[in-house]
C-alpha cells in the first residue's frame, strides 16, 4: 500500500476508536461529536483494553516508512497527516500514563456524567430526542460514578478533590431546577422519565461528593509532572520546538509587552468615558449580531480573511433557563460539528450586571471582544471541517486553535477593527496579558515552581480579573499542563511564520496576500505550526528540531 492508504487506513480506524474512548473535556475546542447514546467507559478494565489499543496503533504508526522529512520528493501533504496521527495517538498515552486524569483528578468524573449532559443541552434548539439521550446519561450516572471511586482510590489528589467537593455542593438542587426548567419544553411523560433518572443520579453525586470528603485527608498532594515529561509533551503531541526556558522566556517577553502598551493605551483614553453594561441579555444579543456582521465585513473588505457564503454566523443567545444550574460544567457555546456546518454557532450570554466576571463584562460592552476569539474559533473550525483531507478536521490539540484565536485578537486591533472603541484598545491588550501570564503559570505549576494559591493570586493580582475566575483558570492548568500556553505560543509561532512568508514570497515570483496565508491558516487550524511550516513554506527547520531532541532523548 501507497504511503496515503497506509496513512488514510490507520487514521480513519484510529478516529473511529478515539471517538468512542476520548473523555469528555469541560473545555470548548476539544467537543466532539459522538454517537447516539454514548457512554464514557472508564472502569479498570477499560483502561487496560486503552492501553492495549493504543500501543496497537502506536505499532502500526511505526511499522509505516513515511520516511524522513529532508527526504528529495517527499510526499509532503500525507507527510504531515501521518505526524498528525502520530501527535494523536501520543496524547492518548499522556491521558493515560502522564497526567493520569482517570486516577487522580476527581472532577474528570463529573465531566463524564453530567457533563455529558450539559453538551448535549448546548444546541440551541433542545427537542424530545435530546432529552431522551439526557435520561440515558443520567442512568449511567452511578455507574461511572462507581468506577471512578475505584479508580481513585489510593490515587486521588487532595486539592483536586477539593474542587470537586465544591463544585458538587448543591448538585442535588441543581440537578433538580435543570430538570424542572427541561419540563417546560417536554410532556408529561418524559418529564416523569426525567425526574425519575434525575434522582438516581442525585444520589450517585452526594454519594460521589460525601466519599471525597471521608478520604480527603487521606488524598495525594499535586505532584508537578516536572520539566522532563513537560518537554516530552510538547515534542511529541504539541511538537512545538521549544524548551522549557524559552517558554517561560516567551511569556515574560510577552508579558512585558502587553503591559506597557495595556499602560500606554490608557493613559491615551484616560479621560474617555467608558462603555455601559447592556441593560439586558437581549439587548447584547442585538449588539452582537450587529457586530458579528461588521466583523465578516471587516475581513474581507480588508482582505484578511474570505468569508464564504457558506459559511454561517457566530451569533449569541440568552443562557437557557435549564443551563443556568449547571453553567459551571463548561463554556456555554455551540460551535456546532462537522456534520453540522450549515448552522449557526451560539454563545450564551447572562443577564447584564455590575458585576460580571472578566470576559462576560469586557464582551458585554464591546461583543467583538468575543467575536475576535470564540467569533475565530467558529470560523476556523467550521472552515476545517470542511478540509478535502479528512484526517485534519479532527481536532487533537489546542496550540493552533487558541493560538489563531489570540492571533486573531491582535492582528484585527493592528487592522483597525477597534479604531471606533478606544477602551476595546486597552482591553485587547489586557487580554495580552492574561495569555502571557498563563505562560509563565502553565510553566510555574508544571515544573513545581508554583502552587495553586500563588498561581490563583498572581492571575488575581497582575491580570487582574476578579478571584474566582483566577481559582479557577489556576486549578484547570495545574491539572492540563501545557494547556494555558497554547494561546500565547501558538500565536508566537503564527506572527513568526507570518512574517516568513512575507520573505519568501519578496524573493519569489508570487506575491504575498494576507488573505491567503489566513485562509490556509484558518483551514489548516488543527495542525501544529511546525507541520503547517514545513508543508507552507517547505522550512523543516521547527521539525528537525523537535526531531533531533526526540533522538537525543532516545524516543
Amino acid at each position: 500500500m501507497t504511503l496515503a492508504g497506509d496513512v488514510e487506513e490507520l487514521g480513519k480506524d484510529f478516529w473511529n476508536w478515539r471517538t468512542l474512548q476520548q473523555p469528555r473535556s469541560h473545555d470548548d475546542i476539544p467537543r466532539i461529536e459522538r454517537l447516539k447514546n454514548w457512554k464514557p467507559a472508564w472502569s479498570a478494565e477499560d483502561v487496560s483494553a486503552y492501553r492495549r489499543s493504543i500501543s496497537e496503533f502506536a505499532s502500526r504508526w511505526k511499522a509505516i516508512d513515511a520516511g524522513p522529512v529532508t527526504s528529495p520528493n517527499l510526499d509532503t501533504e500525507n507527510w504531515v497527516d501521518y505526524q498528525l496521527i502520530g501527535s494523536a495517538i501520543h496524547r492518548v498515552s499522556w491521558e493515560l500514563d502522564y497526567i493520569k486524569i482517570w486516577q487522580e483528578q476527581p472532577r474528570f468524573y463529573i465531566d463524564q456524567t453530567i457533563g455529558v449532559l450539559f453538551d448535549l443541552l448546548l444546541p440551541l434548539k433542545v427537542d424530545s430526542d435530546r432529552v431522551e439521550q439526557a435520561i440515558f446519561v443520567l442512568d449511567g450516572t452511578p455507574e461511572i460514578l462507581k468506577a471512578g471511586i475505584a479508580n481513585l482510590t489510593g490515587h486521588a489528589v487532595g486539592p483536586y478533590a477539593t474542587v470537586a467537593i465544591e463544585l458538587l455542593e448543591d448538585i442535588d438542587t441543581q440537578v433538580k431546577t435543570m430538570i424542572s426548567e427541561l419540563g417546560k419544553i417536554v410532556d408529561s411523560q418524559l418529564l416523569s422519565k426525567l425526574e425519575t433518572s434525575g434522582a438516581v443520579a442525585s444520589t450517585a453525586f452526594v454519594e460521589f461528593r460525601e466519599w471525597l470528603k471521608d478520604n480527603l485527608l487521606g488524598m495525594k498532594p499535586i505532584t508537578p509532572i516536572g520539566p522532563e515529561k513537560y518537554e516530552w509533551f510538547f515534542r511529541n503531541i504539541a511538537l512545538v520546538p521549544f524548551t522549557t526556558h524559552e517558554l517561560r522566556f516567551i511569556g515574560q517577553l510577552e508579558w512585558d509587552r502587553a503591559v506597557t502598551f495595556e499602560h500606554i493605551s490608557f493613559n491615551k483614553h484616560r479621560n474617555s468615558p467608558i462603555p455601559p453594561i447592556p441593560k439586558t441579555d437581549v439587548e447584547q444579543v442585538q449588539n452582537e449580531a450587529s457586530d458579528e456582521l461588521q466583523v465578516r465585513n471587516f475581513y474581507d473588505g480588508e482582505g484578511i480573511l474570505s468569508q464564504p457564503n457558506t459559511l454561517k454566523h457566530y451569533l449569541t443567545a440568552p443562557l437557557p433557563a435549564y443551563l443556568q444550574p449547571i453553567k459551571w460544567l463548561g463554556v456555554t457555546d455551540d460551535l456546532t460539528g462537522p456534520s453540522r456546518v450549515d448552522e449557526d454557532g451560539y454563545s450564551y450570554v447572562p443577564k447584564p450586571h455590575d458585576q460580571l466576571p472578566y470576559f462576560y463584562a469586557a464582551n458585554a460592552r464591546d461583543t467583538r471582544a468575543g467575536i475576535v476569539h470564540e467569533g475565530a474559533h467558529y470560523q476556523q473550525l467550521a472552515m476545517a471541517w470542511r478540509h478535502k483531507r479528512p484526517l485534519r478536521r479532527h481536532y487533537y490539540d489546542s496550540g493552533v486553535n487558541e493560538g489563531i484565536a489570540f492571533y486573531n485578537e491582535e492582528m484585527l486591533l493592528a487592522a483597525g477593527l477597534f479604531d471606533d472603541a478606544v477602551h476595546s484598545q486597552t482591553v485587547m491588550y489586557n487580554f495580552m496579558k492574561l495569555r502571557a501570564m498563563r505562560v509563565i503559570v502553565d510553566v510555574g505549576l508544571a515544573t513545581g515552581e508554583l502552587d495553586i494559591p500563588t498561581a490563583t493570586a498572581y492571575l488575581e493580582r497582575k491580570v487582574p480579573m476578579d478571584h474566582g475566575t483566577a481559582y479557577e483558570e489556576a486549578v484547570f492548568f495545574s491539572s492540563n499542563p501545557g494547556q494555558a500556553l497554547t494561546y500565547q505560543i501558538g500565536k508566537t509561532q503564527i506572527i513568526k511564520l507570518f512574517s516568513d512568508a512575507i520573505e519568501k514570497h519578496r524573493s519569489g515570483s508570487n506575491q504575498f496576500t494576507m488573505r491567503e496565508f489566513h485562509d490556509y491558516l484558518w483551514l489548516n487550524g488543527n495542525v501544529p505550526l511546525s507541520l503547517l511550516r514545513f508543508e507552507y513554506l517547505n522550512d523543516s527547520s521547527e521539525i528537525e528540531l523537535i526531531q533531533n531532541k526526540n533522538n537525543r532523548q532516545g524516543e
